[in-house]
């Protein structure tokens, strides 16, 4: 009886160090605080289903005696009109009322100034995390990390956002900064540690592609031991399965609120011993074709979610903001306008083409640069709106003109040749037809003739290349001026004026050449 009643205390001991915990998380959701439709694929998306996805998740798992965390790996800001003129309330006020655990910051967090995104952050009842930001200004007051204490488990959340932001965000950082992440954790692992069952890094890294003076998600999990979850964002990862790079599980959830990632955690005396990734689809559909009546017909991957009555009522409301202006109609497209995200950062499309086009002609332009990145969605044939507009343009860029030599310019296409397809420098261009062959440019030509080197040319670009943003630092300090013309006002003058309200073709020819 003596031998039982020892084996069964061994055994309550044991099972007193075991726990469940189930993230869940999304990331680089932009603004998409609302349901939305892509292509064939009706009203998906929006923080009031995925309220729907959490509020379920956390009976199931807290009935089950599990712990629940719901995470966002960065970049809530930017992206949607409706978020973008309130400065994202919408959408964190809806993630306090879906009960956010935490959040870090994303590249996009810093497209306005400082004291927007301290405003954001005085309103939200999450916390901000991120152990290798820096602002010495005092403006924006951050932590590096938080512990919750679930009582029987201990989960410590640091976070890192990219030092690419540096680079691609420079306008409004005044000071501020992002060390090297890596260093960052290494520096911080000993003391979450000795704090916490479970290490979390929240990060903002990005799954790819690798570069130099910048941090992956995959290269912190081989450069650093010690950090078990790794919740990413900003590559915009659509994940199949969770990665398991040197004992640590790394997860994102595509982007835009498309998905809700769910890692499930097993933890036995403050180790995981088994663990288990899905991505949740938020409404997502399979096109099905016509039905009889001739109406489309669509089949839901996975299950439908209805909208969280609270927080729809909440999002709702902001929507009808303002909505008046955005559906001003300007115009009309017969086709499609090309802003994918994957064909911006890549190659010439009429909509890219169209933008520098627009650039030139306010300003009366020798030729037009602008990066592919700050494209954000295409324009569906029919109806043009203002909303339509600022969706492709929503970080409200100005015009900047500046003055260059041929020989300056040169130095502007050799950094761009050697720019990776996908990225957000990936430069779009009027008025200039150029060819590089290995990184290396070998031909331009500026409305059909040669560069000149001794030539001086107007060049106009946006405000945040103008400053050095995406790595444009050769532009930064050359002679010019900000016009103070929006980029999607100007755009939308352009289709009103010179396109006459109508859109029939637009020239889509490559204006580079890449070999």
């Amino acid at each position: 009886m003596k031998r039982i009643f020892v084996i069964l205390m061994i055994l309550v001991t044991i099972l007193s160090f075991a726990a469940k915990l189930t993230i869940l998380h999304i990331n680089d959701t932009h603004g998409h605080a609302w349901a939305f439709s892509e292509t064939n694929n009706p009203n998906i998306g929006g923080f009031a289903a995925i309220a729907t996805i959490v509020e379920e998740v956390r009976k199931e798992v807290e009935s089950q005696g599990g712990h629940v965390l719901f995470l966002h790996a960065g970049d809530i800001n930017t992206g949607v009109p409706e978020s973008d003129q309130l400065d994202a309330a919408p959408d964190i006020l809806a993630l306090n009322l879906m009960k956010l655990d935490a959040t870090t910051f994303g590249n996009h967090e810093f497209d306005k100034p400082k004291s927007i995104l301290a405003k954001q952050i005085a309103i939200a009842k999450f916390p901000f995390v991120s152990a290798n930001f820096s602002d010495p200004e005092g403006v924006v007051k951050t932590k590096a990390y938080v512990v919750k204490d679930f009582g029987d488990l201990k989960v410590a959340i640091f976070g890192l956002t990219t030092e690419e932001t540096a680079i691609l965000e420079p306008i409004y950082l005044n000071g501020a900064t992002f060390s090297d992440a890596v260093q960052a954790s290494k520096s911080l692992l000993p003391e979450l540690r000795a704090k916490a069952d479970v290490v979390i890094a929240l990060t903002h890294l990005g799954w790819e592609p690798e570069g130099e003076g910048k941090t992956t998600s995959k290269q912190l999990a081989q450069l650093v031991n010690g950090i078990d979850v790794i919740i990413d964002g900003h590559s915009h990862t659509k994940f199949e399965n969770a990665q398991f790079v040197n004992n640590t599980i790394i997860a994102q959830a595509w982007e835009w609120g498309k998905y809700v990632g769910r890692l499930d955690l097993d933890i036995e005396n403050g180790k995981i011993v088994s663990w288990s990734w899905k991505p949740i689809p938020v409404n997502l559909k399979i096109y099905k074709g016509k039905d009889a009546d001739g109406k489309d017909t669509y089949e839901f991957v996975g299950k439908p979610y209805e909208e969280n009555f609270y927080v729809k009522t909440v999002l709702d409301y902001f929507k009808s903001i303002g909505s008046e202006k955005l559906n001003t109609v300007i115009g009309e497209t017969k086709i499609l306008l090309d802003g994918e995200r994957a064909n911006v950062r890549s190659k010439s499309t009429n909509l890219a083409n169209m933008i520098c086009d627009s650039m030139m002609w306010k300003v009366n332009a020798d030729l037009a640069l602008t990066n592919g990145g700050g494209i954000r969605a295409s324009i569906k044939p029919g109806k043009i709106t203002i909303r339509d507009v600022l969706t492709v343009l929503p970080f409200g860029n100005t015009l900047y003109v500046i003055k260059m030599t041929g020989s300056q310019l040169l130095e502007v296409l050799q950094y761009a040749a050697t720019i990776k397809e996908g990225q957000g420098a990936f430069l779009q261009t009027g008025g200039l037809i150029w060819k590089s062959v290995d990184g290396k440019v070998v031909e331009a030509k500026i409305k059909g003739q040669p560069l000149e080197s001794d030539k001086l040319y107007t060049v106009v670009t946006n405000d945040y290349m103008a400053q050095g943003g995406d790595g444009y630092t050769m532009l930064k300090g050359l002679p010019g001026y900000n016009t103070g013309f929006t980029m999607d006002s100007v755009l939308s003058q352009y289709i009103q004026e010179v396109l006459n309200g109508i859109v029939q073709d637009y020239d889509s020819q490559l204006r580079y050449v890449r070999q």
